[in-house]
């Protein structure tokens, strides 16, 4: 029996008494897969501190051209500053959903940015987007578009041995490469001019609203017989002529911070600084820093801006915040730890606030330093939403550019204190003998929000500040 279960059944073994059943192993055949490629929307995200949309500056890129990851797509500005987006994927674009000067919402749930042909995994909500795009448009989405770049793929692997890649298209002066501020793209809109038709004299070839001016004054005057093209001007009964502008991201941020501001009630502070110890300190180390060529000129914020840090530790209610996100009837004071000076800088995008992080513990130099770093980033458009977020106290320097005095206004809603610094001048007074001497002075104009801060508790900061600036050797003993 034994031998005959052995003839019929090889698949049968025998151990000791026993017969055991092995199944024989199932051969399974390699087979490859074609690759899944499939339109990937790309939804800008939030680039942070709460910005809700950005306008487009300028692409980088056109419909068909090849991106990998981290390849920048396009340039867009907000309420902030500019800032640079690049790419989460590698493929082909597709489709570009604006061009420049529109506004673009920020988050998953709105309109994608652009389109990009991708050899990857397709989330629901990615083709949800895309559905919902194809529909607003009006034209569905063919479901051969991913097959064909599939096979395409496929077949300049097997002939190449990897897909081709495609040559980097040189920049255009189209509308999607031309460089300009959204102030100017503003004026070019209003007046009809193809920013493509400008020549820019500005760096890197950016068109400057001089160049605008230009360019219409010599269309306008090149031919009479010409039809004069749409314009949005308008001309009053009296003569006066209307043009009516859209303001920058940054002009329209301001409008509404400025606008929500006059819910703050303000208590002012005002006094004046004796500098004249400070004016002969300053012009010692810009002597010796002139020799050493490494650090920046000093000028009188540095001082201030330490000064101010070093009594911001003293009282510290002026460095918190109002937290009202619970309860607007029950509203919370958060106090920081970290003290960071903003600093109010012009710009030609407008104004915008950077802040100098943990002042308190850099030197002077570092401050101005870290002033000059901010100031040439912020005139190029390029400051970081890191330079732009966390500020805890805030300084205006407009006696740089003129005034004498200044009432400053707190624009941050995150923020109860501002101070503001008036132009240094020279005046005529009195030393301790009653005798008339030359003294270098400069105005201070402070302001806080009176719902949290006494005025008392402004008057001593300020005191403190007064004391450190006039006699800035007693920073050296404070310095960490």
């Amino acid at each position: 029996m034994q031998r005959s279960l052995r003839t019929f059944h090889p698949q049968w073994h025998q151990f000791g008494r026993r017969w055991w059943f092995k199944q024989p192993p199932l051969l399974r055949p390699f087979h490859t897969t074609s690759p899944f490629a499939a339109i990937k929307p790309f939804i800008l995200s939030d680039p942070g501190e709460g910005i809700k949309e950005v306008q487009i500056i300028q692409w980088f890129v056109e419909p068909e051209a090849r991106v990998e990851q981290f390849d920048k797509l396009c340039e867009v500005q907000s309420d902030k500053a500019s800032i640079e987006i690049t790419s989460r994927y590698d493929g082909v674009i597709k489709k570009l959903h604006y061009e420049a000067d529109d506004t673009v919402q920020v988050g998953k749930t709105l309109q994608p940015l652009c389109d990009i042909d991708v050899l990857s995994q397709v989330e629901a909500e990615d083709e949800a987007a895309v559905e919902t795009t194809a529909e607003q448009a009006g034209s569905p989405s063919s479901p051969q578009q991913p097959q064909k770049a599939a096979e395409q793929y496929q077949s300049e692997v097997q002939e190449h041995g990897k897909p081709q890649q495609d040559t980097p298209t040189p920049r255009s002066n189209g509308k999607h490469s031309t460089l300009a501020t959204p102030a100017v793209r503003g004026l070019l809109k209003d007046l009809n001019i193809d920013i493509s038709q400008v020549t820019g004299t500005g760096k890197d070839g950016r068109i400057l609203k001089e160049d605008v001016q230009n360019h219409h004054a010599t269309a306008s005057s090149s031919s009479s017989s010409r039809t004069p093209e749409a314009s949005s001007t308008n001309t009053t009964a009296s003569g006066q002529t209307e043009t009516p502008i859209t303001l920058t991201p940054i002009q329209a941020q301001m409008f509404k911070t400025m606008t929500r501001s006059l819910s703050i009630p303000h208590f002012l502070y005002a006094d004046e600084l004796d500098i004249t110890a400070l004016s002969r300190l300053r012009i010692t180390l810009n002597d010796n820093n002139n020799k050493q060529k490494e650090h920046p000129k000093l000028s009188y914020l540095p001082f201030v801006i330490k000064a101010l840090a070093l009594a911001l530790h003293r009282y510290p209610i002026l460095n918190a915040r109002i937290d009202t996100s619970t309860s607007s009837s029950q509203p919370r004071l958060i106090m920081r730890s970290q003290i960071n000076i903003g600093v109010a800088m012009d710009t030609p995008q407008g104004l915008i606030v950077p802040n100098i992080k943990s002042a308190p513990s850099l030197s002077i130099l570092e401050i101005a330093a870290e002033i000059a770093r901010l100031s040439a980033l912020a005139r190029a458009g390029k400051l970081s939403p890191q330079d732009l977020t966390g500020g805890t106290f805030t300084v205006s320097n407009i006696g740089s550019i003129g005034g004498t005095y200044v009432a400053p206004i707190i624009a941050s809603g995150t923020e109860v204190g501002i101070l503001g610094l008036g132009r240094a001048r020279t005046v005529a007074g009195f030393d301790g003998e009653g005798k008339v001497v030359r003294k270098e002075v400069m105005h201070m104009g402070w302001s806080a929000d009176h719902r949290v801060v006494d005025g008392a508790t402004v008057a001593r900061c300020a005191e403190e500040v007064r004391g450190w600036v006039e006699k800035p050797e007693g920073m050296v003993v404070s310095l960490r």
